[in-house]
């Protein structure tokens, strides 16, 4: 089961990459920044930035849906291992939000 999660976690990461030009501008100019509970967050206000979080945000919803349906999890115990996983995968130099609360740069 866990395998099959990783999997499909990966493969997660892999469905944004639609946006991800999008998405890895935003988080690279410190407009966004990678939450432990598996979603994307506001680290300074930008309004474009504010979209791309909501849409990003909706898609990971919806894929953390289906992967808790699929494992007999709860979203957000998918949510959870999915942030670290995205925590993981962030660039260095972009935004995370440490276990403190705080917005720090990987």
């Amino acid at each position: 089961m866990k395998l099959t999660l990783i999997t499909t976690l990966f493969a997660l990461l892999l469905s944004f990459s639609a946006n991800a030009l999008t998405l890895q501008e935003a988080k690279k100019a410190g407009f966004l920044g990678e939450l432990p509970n598996g979603y994307i967050g506001l680290v300074t206000a930008n309004d474009e930035a504010k979209s791309i979080m909501a849409m990003v945000n909706q898609k990971r919803l919806v894929h953390f849906k289906k992967i808790a349906v699929k494992n007999g999890l709860s979203v957000a115990q998918v949510a959870e291992l999915a942030g670290a996983k995205f925590i993981a995968k962030t660039s260095g130099g972009n935004f995370i939000k440490n276990s403190a609360g705080k917005w720090v740069k990987k």
